[in-house]
């Protein structure tokens, strides 16, 4: 090779690797780009992720809501009636810590009540094996009486309905259009 080719061929190099770093340079840039927008989709995400986490807090809420005042007048689960009821129950001790939508008590027997704004065989499941065994833990007092258990939701699907009452778990539904209305002090306007 002689020195012309050989600085024409020093020449090309430079020339690509002039070009090659221009286009590593554009590359940088867009990934850069793509970096920031990446950081505003995840800021996005997240406040997307905890408005729906409310929602569902809320939704919970609503059903915890609607079958305690459906049973505070008259705490009653398959024919067994109750002297004490307590919503969204939340005991501490120092075996732990539980929670429990609703909680009815009579001295013999207790009623844990799971309330689900759309109810699913896995919340029958959870109260079946779970719901029982931590309350006898939190409170090993209650470890000999009777437990009866209710799944309450708004919303049920025929097999679930069906896997509850084959297991012996009471069924809590909204039906018709059982309203209160308060309206003592109604004033016009």
């Amino acid at each position: 090779m002689t020195d012309n080719e050989l600085k024409e061929l020093v020449a090309g190099l430079a020339v690509s690797q002039a070009k090659t770093d221009e286009q590593m340079a554009r590359t940088d840039a867009k990934f850069a780009e793509t970096e920031a927008q990446m950081k505003r989709t995840d800021a996005t995400l997240e406040r997307v992720g905890i408005r729906l986490g409310n929602i569902a807090d809320n939704n919970g809420s609503n059903a915890e809501d609607y079958f305690y005042n459906s049973l505070l007048d008259k705490p009653e689960l398959g024919g067994i009636g109750y002297d004490t009821i307590v919503k969204n129950f939340i005991p501490k001790s120092k075996c732990g810590q539980g929670e429990f939508d609703i909680v009815m008590y009579n001295g013999e027997n207790i009623a844990l009540i799971e309330c689900k704004y759309k109810a699913h065989k896995s919340d029958v499941e959870k109260l079946i094996t779970k719901q029982v065994e931590s309350f006898k833990k939190l409170f090993p007092i209650y470890a000999n009486h009777k437990f009866y258990l209710g799944i309450a939701s708004f919303s049920f699907y025929p097999e679930l309905e069906q896997f509850a009452k084959e297991n012996g778990v009471a069924i809590l539904k909204q039906k018709g259009e059982v309203v209160e209305i308060v309206a003592d002090n109604l004033k016009a306007y």
